[in-house]
């Protein structure tokens, strides 16, 4: 009896949301497939829903259970969305990882910090070179996007050539890397039949064109050579053709440039070491930078999200490194704010507004251009390469519901995958093969918790409630050996009638230490349950909150 092969696809992360991506191909017998891995990536934390979190990644337990299967990782770009989670996550599956040089250097960054082995990561050099990971052989091919070396994957399997877009948008002429090249991907469909097509989806909504990273330079060198006082700038960190556009810009003002931002130094030094970079214009160190007059200098900062450490905020607050913004400065915005970082990137330009400051933002798309494809380029990319499927990817529902009524518009047979969702690719249409659950990994400080594990939960709870703290004491004989006491925290000091709400929980707690029931004072569990009740019942009753209560219940152990 033969046995049957199949072909899936499966999200981890990234679909059905944009950002902390993670892809999984499989190809063999059902339940056995040998598997490789595209991308492992982070999103980050807010502090409404995960406060003290410091990174977010997917939930790789169905991996890590599969890690004798898994051929290889593949790594699309160096984007944090893309790579973030690679240091983190790799000691789960210990698999070859493969990228470009640029991506590859960033991934040997990760693993230095983390003290992994560096010669996991393998440089990989663009289309025509081959990859082979078990049944797959896998191609890099260069695509534009807002960062270098940007690739799109050509998976070929026996069942049939897959093309994993990446992030990617058409432009002939990003300032840094690689352009889009028709003639190359419509050399790849002309080589071998698309199968399916996983696309990305950010920009399905956006009905216009989009527009070439090198049309911003006319407009930053107009803004910043009719500007008076010192000049800032903000984008994104992995933006190095902005940077260099911006840098330019300052220098043909007669401007001497200033990098702040060790995240925006060390791209532009990796940028330059693996050769991608190579004429970017002379920068000043931040030391030097405090000497030259404002109408002479250009800072191009961190943070234009609005992120609370970096050089953007930090200027809102006041000094950064004896630097700071006055009256008729500018502070330029040359970036999106992504969705859910609104408040704080406001919160910042207010603060500047305050002092005087001129801001300056993407209103009008005259200073940031995406680095994701439009809808008419979408459009364009499924003409080119023809697939017989389409899965979309990189958008949270709405943009893969609407990228598959686009795709089926054009006779492309179309299905919405979410995180969890594994299709059976192996016939001439997508269908769903089987639900997998996922889940989130928080990095808590150094620690990786899951996100069901309560310690977030916990510390939501704290923030909206307050917490009570109480100490009792009992003898041998389950007495209470003095008063019980109470600490607050997060709570008011006084409740509505005035009296210390402390103080007003412990007349409560001592009152029922001195009645309660033997058979309650002997079991600790009891004990606990009822001093919490009481504490917040009292707290209801006097400022309407239930807060967290630790209960500590210390006995003296019989001689």
């Amino acid at each position: 009896m033969s046995v049957k092969n199949r072909l899936i696809y499966l999200p981890l992360g990234g679909a059905g949301e944009i950002g902390m991506n993670c892809y999984v191909y499989g190809y063999g017998p059902e339940g056995r497939e040998r598997l490789i891995v595209v991308d492992l990536g982070v999103t980050f934390p807010d502090m409404d829903t995960t406060p003290g979190v410091d990174l977010i990644m997917p939930d790789i337990a169905w991996l890590e259970a599969r890690a004798d299967r898994i051929e290889a990782i593949f790594i699309t770009h160096a984007h944090e969305d893309h790579i973030g989670a690679l240091g983190h996550l790799w000691p789960k599956l210990k698999k070859r990882v493969y990228a470009r040089r640029f991506t590859a250097a960033i991934g040997r960054l990760k693993f230095e910090e983390q003290g992994h082995p560096l010669d996991v990561i393998h440089t990989v050099e663009p289309r025509p070179a081959v990859v082979e990971a078990g049944p797959f052989r896998v191609q890099f091919v260069p695509i534009a996007h807002s960062i270098p070396e940007s690739s799109a994957l050509i998976i070929d399997t026996p069942a049939g050539r897959l093309v994993h877009s990446g992030d990617f948008k058409l432009d002939p002429t990003p300032i840094v890397g690689e352009g889009w090249d028709e003639a190359a991907f419509r050399a790849i469909a002309e080589e071998a039949p698309v199968k399916a097509l996983m696309c990305d989806s950010t920009n399905i909504f956006s009905p216009a064109p989009g527009r070439s990273e090198a049309t911003l330079a006319d407009p930053i060198h107009g803004l910043i050579a009719n500007a008076g006082g010192m000049v800032v700038a903000t984008t994104f960190a992995s933006n190095v053709a902005r940077l260099k556009t911006l840098a330019e810009a300052g220098r043909a003002a007669g401007r001497s440039v200033c990098l702040l931002g060790r995240a925006m130094q060390r791209m532009v030094k990796v940028a330059q070491e693996t050769g991608v970079l190579t004429d970017f214009p002379t920068i000043i160190p931040s030391e030097q930078a405090t000497e030259v007059s404002r109408q002479n200098l250009m800072l191009i900062v961190t943070g234009s999200q609005g992120e609370r450490r970096a050089a953007t905020a930090q200027l809102s607050r006041g000094k950064y490194l004896g630097l700071e913004l006055k009256d008729g400065d500018m502070f330029l915005f040359s970036s999106k704010t992504i969705p859910g970082n609104e408040r704080d990137v406001l919160r910042i330009m207010n603060s500047f507004s305050e002092m005087g400051v001129d801001v300056v933002d993407d209103t009008g798309g005259r200073y940031h251009v995406s680095g994701h494809a439009n809808r008419p380029d979408l459009e364009k990319l499924h003409e080119v390469l023809h697939p017989k499927m389409l899965v979309p990817m990189h958008g949270e529902h709405r943009h893969l519901r609407e990228h598959v009524k686009l795709a089926e518009a054009r006779g492309i047979a179309g299905e919405i995958a979410t995180n969890g969702m594994m299709l059976d690719l192996t016939g001439d249409t997508p269908e769903v093969a089987e639900y997998i659950e996922t889940g989130r990994l928080y990095l808590d400080g150094s620690v990786l918790i899951g996100a069901l594990s309560g310690v977030v939960r916990d510390r939501i709870r704290m923030a909206l409630n307050g917490h009570a703290m109480v100490n009792v004491i009992l003898d041998e004989q389950n007495e209470p050996l003095g008063e019980a006491w109470v600490e607050l925290m997060g709570l008011p000091e006084t409740g509505k009638r005035g009296q210390p709400l402390a103080e007003a929980m412990e007349e409560e707690l001592t009152q029922f230490l001195e009645t309660a029931p033997p058979k309650v004072m002997r079991d600790d569990e009891k004990t606990e349950e009822a001093i919490r009740r009481i504490v917040r019942q009292v707290a209801v009753e006097e400022i309407g909150k239930k807060p967290e209560v630790t209960v500590v219940v210390s006995r003296l152990a019989e001689e």
